[in-house]
């Protein structure tokens, strides 16, 4: 099964975050690449690709001056070392970027990309650069002050740790682990819930937050019982894919069904719908149904048991989708 935002081609190289000065040493370095992160979005070449910079692409960016940034180091390949500058504290009198140069950095060639939007039609490299730089920008941001004394504290270990400078406590970026599951019946039915927040005709499958004492395959079962009723019997893992909206990890599962009536939990749920792939497909063509985004797990599983892209493909993705087997009759 496909996972969009579960690609990389890059060496996360770990062992490198405790080197010292090496943001500034890659900054020196002609080879290194800059990927910039303002406000969940990604600086972008075009809609396939990010905008990966030198150093001397970038004045007024670098790490000792940069306005509000933190800096994290990205990985390395064969070519390049990569870093991220995460625009994560913009003082009030900087502008936006959004268009609009803030301290002479030149961002006339920049357009900006959410990941959410464009993460399936990446590369594996820059899929995986994004998704890193995306999730770190996010934890950065929602965790300036210390666990422990509420201090401020301040960024270090190549961005992969917040250091307090009151009682020397360390912070390293969370995940969250959530159960997304393709629940089907005996009949190969897939069922579908609608959330109140959604935009009308928006169906997906269920999904949930894993909670504390309790195994992932005890989540989806539950999970599912308190938002349709249904019980779930046998569990079966798929795969995961980080989605850092803020910090989740999705872990994704098959499970089947042992009873087939709907309650829907009208807390979280507005609706809730068993489909048949004949059905599905068809609601699909006439758009009474919108599916999710083609970067997420949810609609992964839901093609995975269709048999076929329900959803058109672009990016490096498409052209093995086109190979896609047809539904099942």
């Amino acid at each position: 099964m496909h996972l969009p935002l579960a690609r990389t081609a890059v060496d996360a190289a770990a062992h490198r975050r405790a080197e010292p000065g090496l943001v500034a040493a890659l900054w020196a370095d002609s080879a290194t690449r800059v990927l910039v992160v303002h406000e969940g979005r990604l600086a972008m070449a075009d809609d396939e690709h990010l905008d990966l910079r030198a150093p001397a692409d970038l004045p007024g960016l670098a790490p000792q001056d940069g306005p509000g940034a933190v800096w994290a180091f990205l990985g390395e390949d064969a070519d390049h070392a990569y870093l991220g500058a995460l625009l994560v504290d913009l003082p009030p009198e900087v502008p936006s970027l959004e268009g609009v140069p803030a301290r002479g950095v030149a961002w006339s060639r920049a357009r900006w990309g959410s990941l959410r939007e464009v993460g399936h039609a990446l590369s594996d490299r820059d899929a995986g650069l994004a998704t890193t730089a995306v999730a770190l920008a996010e934890w950065h941001l929602r965790n300036p002050r210390c666990s422990r004394c509420g201090a401020p504290t301040r960024a270090d270990h190549a961005g992969w740790l917040r250091r307090c400078p009151q009682d020397g406590a360390e912070d390293y970026p969370r995940t969250d682990p959530a159960v997304i599951m393709a629940v089907t019946d005996d009949a190969g039915r897939i069922l579908l819930g609608h959330a109140h927040h959604w935009p009308a005709r928006r169906f997906s499958t269920l999904a949930g937050f894993v909670e504390p004492g309790e195994s992932a395959e005890e989540a989806v079962r539950r999970e599912v019982a308190e938002e349709t009723g249904v019980v779930v019997g046998e569990v079966a893992y798929v795969g995961s894919q980080p989605w850092p909206f803020p910090a989740s990890l999705m872990l994704a599962f098959r499970a089947r069904a042992t009873t087939v009536d709907l309650r829907v939990d009208d807390r979280e749920l507005g609706e809730a719908r068993w489909f048949t792939r004949a059905e599905l497909g068809a609601a699909v063509r006439a758009g009474e149904v919108l599916l999710p985004m083609r970067s997420s797990v949810a609609l992964s599983l839901i093609e995975d048991w269709y048999g076929a892209p329900l959803v058109p493909r672009t990016g490096p993705a498409a052209s093995a989708a086109s190979t896609a087997s047809p539904p099942p009759r």
